[in-house]
């Protein structure tokens, strides 16, 4: 009897872990833009604000609705767009809101109402925050192997001015516009000027920092080595070739930089930690360390194809950071990732997971200040 309950209660449970619901949300009422389309976006699509296969249909007369179907049970947060971040729902005021949350058990339905949008209330402008450390480099840098131009931000260490035989370490970053100031960050800066003011007082550590600003509708296929059917034919191999054989030359010619590898990190979060990532496996001659923050492997599942068939003969070290609350798939294929790294020789891998985090710039501003100890220890 004793051996037929236990049975019964694992049964009971896998049967518990492996259930399947449905989830039926029905906008009933919009603040504006009644005839607009609706797309739901959250952490089952990575957070897409413009995927077809989320668009909401009518639902009766004035209500639009959608039903996703076979979910696991578990912890869903999703918001509102019109097809864009620009069209994200609000509140009534205006103010962002923040990400609504269900934990599905059950087949589900939800009435909600949208009481504003992002579009609707046009911003006040936004301080200038970034330190004096920070400059403009250039407003249009070419990059001859897209035949685009960028903006291009550098961070100098204070004592940079100061000590003039002195060489330092350098950082390049994605998503440069959203790195060191708020007025030119549309979710909020990292703040990575502000940490290393104060790691500097702390660890004496300094390090050149220089950011490359996104291509605002071309990052879907800059930041992306391979060709995607929804975004188009990838061009994350010659954006990396640009940081490889471009950028890097350029800055070493008028910055006093230690040019080894050893010396030469990249990060990203998101798509730049993909093509962060990719610019270290295909340039290990150039980068040695790489920070991968909250990566979106969920668009590349070939890379992991690539680490595996790559052989580093250097020593390669790799920083890996994501948040349980970003996808249901973020910390699986961050996994994998890391599996396949760990095949090889000659590495080092740091993984962080945060239970909390989302997939935002507040949670990768709170993670830099430990990726940057790490990195130059």
């Amino acid at each position: 009897m004793k051996k037929l309950c236990i049975f019964l209660a694992i049964t009971t449970l896998t049967v518990f872990a492996h259930a399947q619901y449905s989830l039926r949300l029905i906008v009933n009422s919009v603040a504006t833009k009644t005839g607009d389309d609706i797309f739901l976006t959250g952490n089952f699509n990575n957070w897409n604000p413009s995927d077809i296969e989320y668009r909401l249909k009518p639902f009766g007369r004035n209500r639009k609705a959608i039903v996703l179907k076979d979910l696991a049970a578990g912890s869903y947060q999703f918001k509102f767009t019109r097809g864009n971040w620009g069209t994200v729902e609000t509140n009534p005021r205006g103010m962002d809101l923040a990400n609504r949350e269900i934990q599905l058990t059950s087949d589900t339905r939800i009435n909600i109402a949208v009481e504003g949008w992002k579009d609707d209330f046009p911003e006040k402008p936004k301080p200038n925050t970034a330190t004096a450390q920070v400059q403009v480099l250039d407003t249009a840098f070419f990059i001859p192997q897209l035949n685009r131009r960028r903006r291009i931000w550098v961070y100098l260490p204070k004592t940079y001015s100061l000590y003039k035989s002195k060489t330092y370490p350098v950082l390049y970053m994605q998503d440069g516009q959203n790195l060191f100031n708020e007025q030119t960050a549309a979710f909020g800066e990292w703040g990575v000027d502000e940490c290393l003011d104060s790691l500097q007082q702390k660890t004496g550590k300094d390090c050149i920092v220089v950011a490359i600003d996104n291509g605002g509708d071309k990052r879907n296929t800059e930041y992306n080595p391979y060709d995607n059917q929804q975004f188009g034919k990838g061009e994350g191999a010659k954006y990396a070739e640009f940081l490889a054989k471009t950028l890097k030359p350029h800055i070493d010619s008028i910055f006093r930089t230690i040019k080894d590898p050893q010396h030469t990190y990249i990060a990203g979060s998101s798509l730049g930690g993909l093509i962060a990532l990719y610019t270290e496996m295909k340039y290990p001659d150039v980068f040695g360390s790489v920070g991968v923050f909250s990566p979106a492997f969920w668009i590349a599942p070939q890379i992991n194809d690539d680490i595996t068939a790559t052989t580093w003969k250097t020593f390669q070290r790799f920083y890996f950071y994501a948040g349980e609350k970003e996808s249901t798939s973020m910390v699986r294929d961050m996994d994998k990732v890391i599996n396949a790294i760990q095949a090889k020789n000659h590495y080092e891998v740091n993984r962080s997971v945060f239970p909390l985090g989302q997939h935002t710039e507040k949670y990768w501003r709170e993670e830099f200040d430990d990726f940057y100890k790490w990195l130059v220890r």
